[in-house]
């Protein structure tokens, strides 16, 4: 059964001094095997999460084991008209339903995910049942998704619900293995296409990343979520809002080295996992 993380005590005033060196405005990092916060900031607030959706929205798809070698044609539908970002998917391209979610995963592409989503069996109507009933059974009781891609700035979570999240899909060996290839060469209408993860942390020798997801709107500023190794034991991070992809990255090696340290912080809290 996948495990549930559940705040147990209130975070310490202490911890917003602990936070400050933080560029990211919302933060947690949690010790997967014992529940303690090792870091935390603002983890509670509910703000846009952008394309951390998109880890939802490849669960619910695998949720439906649904035929992943059936091709999908990428429909003029699919095309994001909320903020008219760009996709190298064009309209027409036929791709099976595996490539779309390494498109999804990987590269973040939004109509990729949209087109996932709307190929999910009885449609888009019954997606967003779906997605809404995986909420519930995680217990993201902050969390509210809209659509599948994450452009919706109505799709908010809290950073201890996306840890929970993070927990979830780090249980589907697919979402894992995606997300942790630094690129792939993917065959789009017959020609060969070269797609990069856009975690430039994935493939660092000085990381071990076993999920990874980034996020960018401008409501919802940089944000990424990992599950990655440091020193013997494994750790969920989310960093939320910061304010470029430099700063997003700077954030997540201070807490990298903060895990690595043999002699870190006290912890601030004890979460429950169950």
């Amino acid at each position: 059964m996948i495990r549930s993380i559940l705040l147990a005590v209130a975070i310490t005033a202490a911890s917003s001094a602990f936070a400050t060196p933080l560029g990211s405005k919302h933060a947690i990092v949690i010790d997967e095997s014992t529940g303690h916060v090792v870091f935390e900031k603002n983890a509670t607030d509910i703000v846009p999460i952008a394309s951390l959706t998109k880890l939802m929205t490849a669960m619910v798809v695998l949720d439906a084991k649904p035929d992943m070698h059936e091709r999908i044609t990428v429909a003029e539908e699919d095309v994001d008209t909320l903020k008219f970002s760009s996709s190298r998917v064009p309209v027409g391209a036929v791709l099976s339903r595996h490539e779309l979610l390494e498109l999804a995963l990987m590269s973040s592409d939004n109509r990729a995910a949209h087109a996932l989503a709307r190929s999910y069996p009885g449609g888009l109507e019954h997606f967003k049942l779906a997605v809404r009933n995986k909420a519930h059974m995680l217990n993201l009781r902050r969390t509210n998704i809209e659509e599948p891609t994450g452009l919706s700035p109505y799709n908010t979570s809290t950073a201890s619900d996306l840890a929970r999240l993070a927990l979830a899909a780090s249980k589907y060996p697919e979402i894992e293995r995606i997300t942790t290839v630094s690129n792939d060469l993917i065959d789009v209408n017959g020609s060969m296409r070269h797609y990069h993860n856009t975690n430039k942390l994935v493939g660092d020798k000085n990381w071990a990343i076993s999920l990874s997801k980034t996020g960018y709107t401008q409501e919802a500023g940089r944000c990424i979520i990992m599950r990655v190794r440091a020193a013997g034991r494994d750790a969920i991070m989310v960093l939320l809002n910061a304010r470029g992809s430099s700063s997003r990255t700077a954030d997540a090696n201070y807490l990298h080295r903060l895990l690595t340290k043999e002699h870190h912080q006290p912890v601030m809290a004890k979460l429950n996992l169950k």
